[in-house]
């Protein structure tokens, strides 16, 4: 199955979903404001847990800049509190278990793995613009170092 990716311009697809907390957040509901919009593996895994962290420790001066960072998983919302306490994390969790936001944003899908190709979830990060489009998009992010690579690409100071 063939995923399709999303490219700057496009509209974001939008997406309704469970976080951490049990309430629901819409990307639709965060219009008038940038968002980073982030899909990873699984909470509580050594990548995941440094992305999170470092999304986390850059909060203030993305927010400062207008940004809001919404963290997507399939994980079920009670797995992302414990990965929101265990990590001190303070950005929002999302949880995608069907796939909804996965599958539109071409997140999910075949990837390499320990040289072995799987279907999972493909590491990715999008920026969506105050009227609701693709103004970045980045799919197989690296974990580690991702956050200071999209400030630069966003025209932040590190």
């Amino acid at each position: 199955m063939s995923t399709t990716r999303l490219s700057p311009g496009d509209t974001a697809p939008d997406f309704t979903l469970t976080s951490d907390t049990g309430e629901q957040v819409s990307l639709s509901g965060l219009r008038g404001r940038k968002v980073v919009v982030y899909f990873y593996p699984a909470a509580m895994t050594p990548g995941c847990t440094t992305q999170a962290c470092d999304f986390s420790d850059s909060l203030d001066s993305l927010k400062g800049a207008g940004y809001e960072v919404l963290g997507v998983s399939p994980d079920a919302p009670e797995k992302l509190a414990a990965f929101r306490e265990h990590d001190h994390l303070t950005i929002t969790l999302l949880s995608d278990p069907e796939r909804q936001a996965l599958d539109a944003y071409g997140a999910y899908g075949e990837k390499q793995l320990y040289g072995k190709t799987v279907e999972g979830v493909i590491r990715s990060t999008f920026v969506v613009d105050e009227e609701g489009r693709i103004q970045l998009a980045q799919y197989n992010v690296k974990a580690t170092g991702h956050v200071a690579k999209l400030r630069k690409d966003l025209g932040m100071a590190s």
